[in-house]
C-alpha cells in the first residue's frame, strides 16, 4: 500500500504528539495507577470517534481499548502501546520533569502512548477507505512483571476477534531512526524460582548430631550452573542466575534450613518448560544424597516475546518505505524481556524496536535510569510506522 498519506498525517501532528509525551512525561503514574493517563487516552478516542472505547482492567480504572472501524469488511489487527511509569526519581533538567514525586517515566512508554495516539489519528483520517478495524490496546502495568498488564487485558477481551498484534519500543541502544528487528525469538523469557533447603540444625561443634543445609545449598548453586553447560544446547542462550542465599545466624550455629533464589531466562518456548523440573531434579538430588530435603517455588513471570515471519516482514516492508531500508538492521535475540509476550501466545505478533539514541539531544542513556529521555524526533515516524504497518496488514 501507498503510505505517502501515512507520512504526510504523521508530519502534520507531530507538535501535537511531543506536546502529549511531555504532558504525559510531566505525571507518570505506577502500574495499576495510571488512571489520569488513561482518562487522558479515552477522551481523545473519543474524541477521534473511535468504537467499542473501554477504559479500566484489573478491577481498575486503568487501561484503554478501542477501536478504529474500516468502511470495508476485513480482519482486526491490533496495535499496543504501554502507558506505566517506574518508581525512579528522575535526574533531567528538563522543563516537562515529572511533577510525581518518585515516579518517572524511565522506559519510554510516554512515547508509546504518544506514538499510539498518533497512529490512532492517522488511520481514523483514512477508515473509510480501509477494511477491517484496527483494535488500540493501551496497556497498564507492563513493569510490574508479577500481575503485569496484558494477561488480564487478555483474559477481559481485549484480543477477542483480532487475528494479529503490532507493538514498538524506543530502545537507546540503537541509533535514532533506525528500526531494530528480527524474526523468531526477540526477547527472553524472564522467570523466578526458591528453593527451601529444609535440614536439622545443631551446634557447629557437633555437626555430625545436624543435617546442614547450608553445604546442601552450596552443592545445588554449584550443580546448577551444569544445566546451562551440560543440558541445553550452546547454540542457544540460557540464563540461570542465583541472586541470593541465606543461612544461619551466628559462627556457631548449624541452620535449619537455607534459602536460594535466582532467576532464569531462556529463548525457547520448550526449553523454558524444562527449566522447573531441571531445577527440581538437581535439588531434590543433591538433598537426597545430603539428608535434606527441597521445596522448590517456580513463577513463571513473562514468556519469550517471538516475532511471527510474516508480521515482521510486514514491519520491515512497512519500515523500508517509511524510514529506508538503510534504516533497517537485523539484531540478536535480547535477554531482556516484555509482557507483550503474552499477546504472541494467543496470535501472531511482531515487535519492533524504534531506535532513539542521539547524544547531542541526551537521548542515549540507559532505560531506567534517572537520565532516561525518550526524547521527541521520533515520535511521527512511530506513529507512521505503526499505523502503516497496520495498513499494510489489512490491504496486502
Amino acid at each position: 500500500m501507498n503510505l505517502e498519506r501515512t507520512i504526510e498525517l504523521s508530519m502534520k501532528m507531530e507538535k501535537d504528539l511531543i506536546a502529549l509525551r511531555h504532558d504525559i512525561h510531566a505525571h507518570p503514574e505506577l502500574g495499576w495507577k495510571e488512571l489520569g493517563t488513561s482518562k487522558k487516552i479515552e477522551s481523545i478516542l473519543k474524541d477521534l470517534g473511535c468504537k467499542n472505547i473501554r477504559r479500566g482492567f484489573g478491577g481498575t480504572g486503568s487501561g484503554v481499548v478501542a477501536d478504529i472501524v474500516g468502511g470495508l469488511p476485513g480482519p482486526c489487527v491490533a496495535l499496543r502501546a504501554d502507558i506505566d511509569a517506574l518508581p525512579i526519581v528522575e535526574a533531567n533538567d528538563i522543563p516537562y520533569v515529572s511533577t510525581t514525586e518518585g515516579v518517572m517515566h524511565a522506559c519510554g512508554h510516554d512515547a508509546h502512548t504518544a506514538i499510539l495516539i498518533g497512529a490512532a489519528r492517522i488511520l481514523s483520517e483514512m477508515k473509510d477507505s480501509v477494511p477491517g478495524c484496527v483494535r488500540l490496546i493501551f496497556q497498564p502495568a507492563e513493569e510490574t512483571g508479577i500481575g503485569s498488564g496484558a494477561p488480564k487485558l487478555i483474559e477481559e477481551g481485549a484480543l477477542d476477534g483480532v487475528s494479529a498484534i503490532g507493538g514498538l519500543h524506543v530502545m537507546s541502544e540503537h541509533p535514532a531512526g533506525v528500526l531494530a528487528i528480527k524474526k523468531g525469538p526477540i526477547m527472553a523469557s524472564a522467570d523466578i524460582w526458591e528453593i527451601v533447603v529444609q535440614g536439622q540444625g545443631g551446634h557447629g561443634a557437633m555437626p555430625h548430631k545436624a543435617i546442614d543445609p547450608t553445604i546442601a545449598a552450596s552443592y545445588i548453586i554449584s550443580m546448577l550452573q551444569t544445566v546451562v553447560s551440560r543440558e541445553i544446547n550452546p547454540l542457544e542462550p540460557v540464563v540461570l542466575s542465583v541472586g541470593k542465599i541465606e543461612t544461619g545466624s551466628a559462627p556457631n550455629i548449624i541452620p535449619d534450613k537455607a534459602l536460594i533464589t535466582g532467576n532464569v531466562r531462556t529463548t525457547d518456548r520448550f526449553t523454558r518448560s524444562e527449566m522447573e523440573s531441571r531445577i527440581a531434579r538437581i535439588a531434590g538430588g543433591v538433598c537426597s544424597a545430603l539428608r535434606c530435603e527441597s521445596t522448590l517455588r517456580y513463577t513463571q513471570i513473562y514468556g519469550v516475546t517471538v516475532n511471527d515471519p510474516a508480521l515482521t516482514e510486514i514491519m520491515v516492508n512497512t519500515a523500508s518505505e517509511l524510514l529506508g531500508k538503510e534504516k533497517i538492521r537485523e539484531i540478536p535475540i535480547a535477554m531482556g524481556s516484555e509482557d507483550f509476550s503474552y499477546y504472541g501466545e494467543r496470535v501472531p505478533a511482531v515487535f519492533g524496536m524504534l531506535g532513539i539514541s542521539d547524544p547531542a539531544k541526551g537521548t542515549d542513556k540507559p532505560h531506567h535510569s534517572p537520565h532516561f529521555n525518550a526524547g521527541d524526533d521520533q515520535l511521527a515516524k512511530g506513529a507512521a510506522l505503526l499505523a502503516g504497518f497496520a495498513l499494510n496488514y489489512l490491504v496486502p
